[in-house]
């Protein structure tokens, strides 16, 4: 049997995000669930970073955050 990663959740994400993006604000960023290159543009912007960089920033978050509700879902 394959088990497929839950969803990932912007909302509960976000604290995370932030942590690691401090520059991020909720109400003037794009949401990574439905414009995933413009956030990647805002996060390259607000963080003086190249789109190149943005993006290994948002997919190496991604992953972590992947691995931490895979945690939360075997505990649960």
């Amino acid at each position: 049997m394959i088990l497929s990663p839950p969803p990932l959740c912007w909302e509960a994400m976000y604290p995370r995000a932030k942590q690691r993006f401090p520059h991020l604000k909720r109400e003037t960023i794009p949401s990574i669930e439905r414009d995933r290159e413009g956030f990647v543009s805002h996060l390259a912007n607000t963080h003086h970073l190249t789109l190149r960089e943005a993006r290994e920033e948002i997919e190496d978050f991604l992953f972590t955050e992947s691995l931490h509700a895979e945690l939360e879902t075997d505990q649960a």
